[in-house]
This record gives C-alpha cells, sequence and structure tokens, in this order.
C-alpha cells in the first residue's frame, strides 16, 4: 500500500506545483476537490488546504471543518488554507493594508522541526489580499516578515502537528520552500519516499494484470511519449491481448507515420496501421474555422478507431494515455468543470462501444511519464519528443488544410526541427513547431518576383505547458533555418519567429 499525502484543491492556480513538489521527494500526493468528502485510509499520512482565489470572509467560499482532519494525521494549509484554519478557531481574518503579491522575507519567531534549516530572512513568495490579524489561542506564531504579523504558526491544540503558512512554499521564488515541505511530509508526516519509476512500473503492471486477466483492449496510439508508455505498461501486463491502432490523419509530421509504426515494432506492440490521410482532406476541405477543424479531426479519428476496433472480438476495454493534468482539468473546486480538452481522450468512446477503460498513466505528471518510460527501456526519440497537439498540423494551418500546404508545412517544419536536434537547441526547448500562415507576400528569387506564403516558427521553454516564455533562439540559428526553408521549399518565401509568451498568447496559434 503506497503511503500518500492529499491535497485539498481550494482552486489555487498553484495546486500543482504543490503536488509535483511532493513528487519530487518520491512521496505519492493525489490532488482532491476541498469539498468532496474525504475518506481518511491508512495510508494517507498528511493533508494539505491549498490556496484559493476565494476570501474565508467570502459568503460562498468553501470552508470544511479542518478538526475533523487535524486529530488523525498532520495538517498544513497554505495562504488560504492557514486562514481558514485561524478563523476556525477564533482568529481574525482580514484585508490587507495593501494587497501582497511578490517576494518577501520570513522574520523567524520561534524554532520548529517545520523550518528545520530554514535561514533567517529566507524569501517566500506571497499572493494574497486577506492577512491573519490576530492568533487565535492555542496557536503559536512561528514567522512572520516586515508587512504582515502572521507569515507561519503552529497550533499546539490538536493531537497531530498542524501548521498555516501566508506564502506559497511550492513556487521557485520561496526559495527554501521545498526545504519547508521536506520538514513537512518526510519528518513530520514521516513518509518514507518510497515512490519511485521502478516502483511504478512494477506495482502497475502487477495491478494491471489483476484487473486485466486475459481481457482484450484496444488502444489508440499518437507516437508521442503518453500513448506509448501507457501502451509499453499494458503490453507488459497482457502482451498481446494489447491490440493498438494508429491512424495517419494525414496531420503528422514528415515521415512520422512511418518512422513511429517502425520504433513499435522494435517495441514488439501489436499495431495497426491506418492510412486515412484522404479521408481528412476531404472532410477538412474548405474548412478555416479553427474549433471546426477540430472538431472534424476528433470526429472523423473516433469513426474510423471505432470502424478498426469493432474489427476485433471480445474486446473488453478501451486503453488511453490521459495523464494527472487532464484528469485535474475536469474537476473544478465544486465539482465537473465545463470543458475537458477534447483531444485528451477519445470522446464519448467507451460509452458507445461498450467498453471499460483502462488508464495507466492516470495519476502521473508529464515528466513522471517520462521518468517511467526510462525505466522501461523506452527510446529516446518517444521519451524526448515535443508535445504534439491532438488536431496535429491541421491546427498549425491557419484557415483551410490542403494536402498541399501539409506538405508545404511537413518540409518547413522538418527542417526546422532537424536543426534544432543537430544544434543541441532540441532538448532546450519544451515545444517547437512551424506555423503556415493565410498570408502571402511579394518576394524576389534570383531575378523573379515571387508572391508566397509565410510561415512563423514557434519555440517555447517551460515545466508542463500551463505557462510559457518563448525561447531565445540564437539569431545565427533563425538566419540559417530561415535561409534553408527558403531556399527549399516550394511556395514559401518569408520566414518569422514568434516571440509571445503564454500568458496572454497560447502556444499553438489555433
Amino acid at each position: 500500500m503506497n503511503e500518500k499525502i492529499l491535497i485539498l484543491d481550494f482552486g489555487s492556480q498553484y495546486t500543482q506545483l504543490i503536488a509535483r513538489s511532493i513528487r519530487e521527494l518520491n512521496v505519492y500526493c493525489e490532488i482532491v476537490p476541498c469539498l468532496k468528502p474525504l475518506e481518511l485510509t491508512e495510508d494517507v499520512k498528511g493533508i494539505i488546504l491549498s490556496g484559493s482565489p476565494f476570501s474565508v470572509n467570502d459568503e460562498n467560499a468553501p470552508k470544511p471543518d479542518v478538526a475533523q482532519w487535524a486529530d488523525k494525521v498532520p495538517v498544513l494549509g497554505v495562504c488560504y488554507g492557514a486562514q481558514l484554519m485561524a478563523q476556525q478557531s477564533g482568529g481574525f481574518v482580514g484585508k490587507s493594508s495593501s494587497r501582497e503579491y511578490g517576494r518577501a522575507h520570513l522574520v523567524i519567531a520561534a524554532q520548529d522541526p517545520f523550518l528545520k534549516g530554514i535561514n533567517e530572512g529566507s524569501q517566500v513568495w506571497m499572493s494574497h489580499s486577506d492577512s491573519i490579524k490576530e492568533l487565535p489561542e492555542g496557536f503559536t506564531l512561528l514567522a512572520k516578515t516586515n508587512s504582515i504579523p502572521v507569515a507561519a504558526y503552529r497550533v499546539d491544540k490538536f493531537q497531530q502537528a498542524v501548521y498555516g503558512i501566508q506564502f506559497h512554499p511550492e513556487v521557485t521564488h520561496s526559495t527554501q520552500g521545498r526545504d519547508m515541505i521536506k520538514n513537512f511530509v518526510v519528518d513530520i508526516c514521516a513518509c518514507s519516499q518510497n515512490w519511485t519509476p521502478a516502483a511504478y512500473v512494477d506495482e502497475t503492471i502487477a495491478s494491471l494484470k489483476e484487473t486485466l486477466g486475459n481481457a482484450k483492449v484496444v488502444m489508440a496510439l499518437s507516437g508521442g511519449v503518453d500513448s506509448t508508455v501507457a501502451a509499453t505498461l499494458i503490453h507488459r501486463a497482457i502482451g498481446d491481448n494489447l491490440y493498438c491502432i494508429f491512424v495517419d490523419n494525414g496531420l503528422l509530421r514528415k515521415n512520422e507515420y512511418e518512422q513511429v509504426l517502425e520504433s513499435y515494432k522494435i517495441l514488439g506492440l501489436n499495431v495497426k496501421g491506418i492510412d486515412a490521410k484522404d479521408r481528412f482532406y476531404e472532410k477538412l476541405a474548405g474548412v478555416s474555422d479553427p474549433e471546426g477543424k477540430r472538431k472534424i479531426i476528433g470526429g472523423l479519428f473516433i469513426d474510423i478507431f471505432q470502424e478498426e476496433a469493432n474489427l476485433l472480438q471480445d474486446v473488453s476495454f478501451l486503453g488511453q494515455g490521459t495523464i494527472y493534468p487532464d484528469v485535474i482539468e475536469s474537476v473544478s473546486v465544486n465539482g465537473p468543470s465545463v470543458t475537458i480538452k477534447s483531444h485528451h481522450n477519445v470522446g464519448g468512446l467507451p460509452e458507445k462501444m461498450n467498453l471499460k477503460l483502462v488508464e495507466p498513466l492516470r495519476f502521473l505528471f508529464k515528466d513522471e511519464v517520462r521518468r517511467v518510460g526510462k525505466e522501461l527501456g523506452l527510446q529516446a526519440s518517444f521519451l524526448e519528443r515535443h508535445p504534439f497537439p491532438g488536431p496535429g498540423l491541421g491546427i498549425r494551418i491557419l484557415g483551410a488544410v490542403s494536402a498541399e500546404k501539409v506538405q508545404m508545412l511537413q518540409d518547413a517544419d522538418d527542417i526546422y526541427v532537424k536543426h534544432l536536434k543537430a544544434t543541441g537547441e532540441y532538448n532546450n526547448v519544451w515545444q517547437a513547431g512551424t506555423i503556415l500562415l493565410p498570408v502571402q507576400s511579394v518576394g524576389v528569387m534570383g531575378d523573379e518576383r515571387t508572391y508566397e506564403f509565410t510561415v512563423a516558427l514557434r519555440a517555447v521553454t517551460s515545466v508542463d505547458g500551463m505557462t510559457a516564455d518563448w525561447a531565445h533562439l540564437p539569431y545565427e540559428f533563425l538566419a540559417q533555418v530561415s535561409n534553408d526553408i527558403i531556399n527549399n521549399v516550394r511556395g514559401i518565401n518569408r520566414v518569422v519567429y514568434d516571440i509571445s509568451s503564454k500568458p496572454p498568447a497560447t502556444i499553438e496559434w489555433e
């Protein structure tokens, strides 16, 4: 049985960062909505209450009774969580004299295991409009800052160790924040740090064998790291009872269909390739609306996948490469969110085909998926592959899609990616791609006047894609890529580089 920390999500933008910080300690944790009834099973070693966009003084703010857990397991309240615990015990939480957002420095008021190794003046990151003005009886002040009277406290009235902090230890701007998280998770909650990729592989394969038995599983593969790692885990459990389908929608990168199929053969996966390029091009003809293209690509993919899956006999499970951010996105503080990104799954297929889902990566972040893949011995070509949108080049061709435009973009993108890999820049950026713009401009090639298309190069740095900065690629590199694209790809006479970050821009253009 895995030890775990539960993170109650009150809607903070930083909740996933708390989870990642704990996972990096080789301790398993789960994010659960704050209003969901909690079952404190034997494997739960501690609870963390996240921050929130709510004020504890809002009429509709979520306010579960923390005391029900604080006598059973250690609890750490972060920002809103700290204010909630203080208010519920009779403390006073009110508006800060000015909204505090940014760096502050701790003034340590008392020594405590939670602050073990934390320096006087340690930098922390504030993000709050309320402050704890008065601590209740039975609370001990551990730290303050020059601007707020309570930055950290300990609660002495419960049977378990309970702490509250007004800052965010999970963000990098809190320079010793990860040390505080470790003090809480490892020392105070006594987690043993044995949740490793090797352990995950062994436990998951054993669980899949027990769950699936001799059942047959059908799964769509994309060539990406998530679906490949998920398929490999299932295959290790049930062998060729896993039936994989890889659809060429005509919107993959250059030669990707053939290369990926060959790589899957090396892995020993039972894969059937479907060349459906013409069906996609026919459906997409003349459609320029981005959402319209997404729906056509997703809908036709489901149709083709279902056609192929129906040719198989006695299939009872659908395999998916769903990862933890997909799961978190589908659940808000107060219940299911309005929208789930359509390309994170294969729509309503489980219900339409009367199949049960098997999702071996459901509780892993992207970087953890890569570590599990490495443990499984997967090729670097899978593990280091940049994220690629579900609709593929269909949303990197702005406007209507055609076979001619796809080939033009594939050729340009192939030059770009090859240069990134040759110069070592590929592994320095989180995602890179080429966008074909619906813009033609005048150019001169030799003695001839041209009127051809423009492509935009995109490269971003990021941890998980939630936020991203544009990659500062060298001018010499960009000049060489531009020159090679214009000289070698007929129909393109201009190359630009996108220097917008997310937010306010998105990584993809459509």
